[in-house]
């Protein structure tokens, strides 16, 4: 089941999609004058960036501003690491959320969205993003971890700081990136020192929460230190809710747009997981990966010197014609879909099945009660700034009960 027709009104992401297109179409490896740096939009390009962390390195050290607030979250923060650290955080990290964990969670998340949904059980309009997108993924991480889920309300704001983007620019530059840094490192200050508090209580009474099991992990004699978890449940709690925020709100805007898959799968629910790999390869919450190269290299016939920024373009490079059959077309029911929306390589979105998990369960349960589900206002949809998340921020929905 393919989708082909564009509704008469406006797609809240079809300028993104536009750009995305144009940036495609420029090749496969090109430099940037505006920006100062390399782009590589085809699949078998980012694939080969993601796949090299010795020439394209995570570690940005040296060219972007330093800031003392991140140097302390950057510890545990393993997406910015290059092995050996990265092989030992992870490996320690992998003791504590294990896919058994994961799995283990189905019951409650089953439970939390349907409470959520209670919650406007009266209500014929409500705003989806409020309702369920924010809360759901906060409170599941915040119940894993073991701190209170009341502070959920902080977590949100924290979150919304972090990747609102307000105030700069759809192209980051490096002045984008300092003013942002600056911006938010007192929202960073106050997330370190929450969770350094909660640690502190762990290690003198430990629970049975991920928290616990972080202070417990052991490799070859080595354990996390009281930063390094810092860092790691930061980027969890932030990074990882915001993912599966995003995902559910990308899901329902699409659905919204191509009203033919969305009957296509109330009628036949099995396919729900083939639509959310298509959503994400559709819409991915974080487009871009960027890499420093360590070394001079030649990538798709063009030469990029060492030292230099690289952005792997996840978003072009999940709708190249050479991997993707009718790359432009949403398609709930492609399968397979090597989409690169989780990214490729030894830094492989940790939180993935989680996301997948808790987006399966949501829109499974959104079908089930609702007979329909509209946006009856596109213009009232708003949007995340793209450069630094691809996500509704608001997103008013009407509704029809079965």
């Amino acid at each position: 089941m393919t989708s082909k027709q564009v509704s008469q009104a406006p797609f809240a992401f079809d300028a993104l999609l536009d750009r995305w297109r144009t940036r495609r179409e420029a090749g496969p490896v090109r430099y940037d004058e505006d920006q100062k740096l390399w782009q590589v939009a085809d699949h078998r390009g980012v694939t080969a960036v993601l796949a090299d962390p010795a020439t394209y390195s995570s570690d940005f050290s040296g060219l972007v501003p330093t800031q003392e607030d991140f140097e302390t979250f950057r510890r545990g923060n393993f997406v910015g690491m290059d092995p050996p650290a990265h092989r030992t955080l992870r490996t320690l990290v992998s003791q504590a959320f294990t896919p058994r964990v994961v799995a283990g969670l189905e019951p409650r998340i089953e439970a939390i969205t349907g409470e959520l949904l209670d919650a406007v059980a009266d209500h014929d309009r409500f705003d989806l993003a409020d309702a369920l997108a924010y809360p759901l993924p906060i409170i599941v991480i915040a119940e894993l971890m073991g701190v209170p889920v009341s502070d959920r309300g902080m977590f949100q704001d924290w979150a919304t700081t972090l990747f609102a983007g307000d105030g700069i620019g759809e192209s980051l530059d490096m002045a984008d990136v300092e003013q942002a840094l600056d911006s938010i490192a007192p929202t960073v200050r106050e997330m370190n020192g929450y969770f350094l508090d909660h640690i502190r209580q762990q290690r003198k009474d430990p629970g049975d929460g991920l928290m616990g099991r972080l202070l417990a992990a052991e490799v070859d004699g080595t354990r996390l230190d009281d930063q390094e978890i810092v860092g790691f449940v930061a980027l969890l709690l932030v990074a990882g809710h915001i993912t599966t925020t995003a995902l559910l709100g990308n899901a329902v805007v699409t659905f919204d747009r191509y009203p033919e898959a969305a009957a296509l799968l109330r009628a036949e629910p099995g396919r729900l997981p083939d639509a959310i790999e298509e959503v994400l390869r559709w819409l991915p919450p974080f487009p871009e990966l960027g890499r420093r190269t360590t070394r001079d290299v030649e990538l798709a016939g063009r030469t990029i010197p060492a030292n230099s920024v690289v952005m792997a373009n996840l978003a072009t490079a999940n709708r190249d014609a050479d991997r993707f059959a009718d790359p432009d077309v949403f398609d709930v029911t492609r399968s397979p879909n090597p989409h690169l929306t989780f990214g490729h390589g030894i830094h492989f979105c940790f939180g993935a099945p989680l996301a997948r998990l808790e987006a399966r369960i949501a829109l499974r349960q959104l079908m089930d009660r609702f007979s329909a589900l509209a946006i009856p206002c596109r213009d009232e949809v708003e949007l995340q700034n793209p450069a630094v998340i691809v996500s509704v921020r608001r997103l008013p929905v009407e509704v029809r009960r079965r």
